[in-house]
């Protein structure tokens, strides 16, 4: 029994230098591991920022190609409801005369 209560402490104290060994290891590589992703992100924000004007530029022509299609389909439809209408007034009138 007493070697238990002399032999137990020395194999915890040896398991936990161990660990704290192991610890500060994989402490020291994930430094290194975020360094490296750190860098990687920042070349890629780069990349992104030398393509923003790109961008602009397709959202501008976009936005004015919508707008042209939209009048267009405006101005078509209301010719259709012009002849429609059109129609339609002069059957009323028609009636209204009969």
């Amino acid at each position: 029994m007493s070697f238990w209560l002399e032999f137990l402490p020395i194999i915890i104290y040896i398991l936990l230098i161990i660990m704290l060994i192991i610890g500060i290891i994989l402490g020291v590589k994930v430094i290194f591991i975020l360094n490296r992703l750190d860098k990687v992100v920042d070349d890629i924000n780069d990349k992104v920022q030398t393509l923003n004007g790109f961008f602009h530029i397709m959202d501008y022509a976009t936005d004015k190609i919508s707008l042209v299609t939209d009048k267009l389909a405006d101005g078509v439809v209301n010719l259709f409801s012009k002849l429609l209408f059109k129609n339609k007034k002069k059957k009323k009138e028609e009636k209204n005369n009969e």
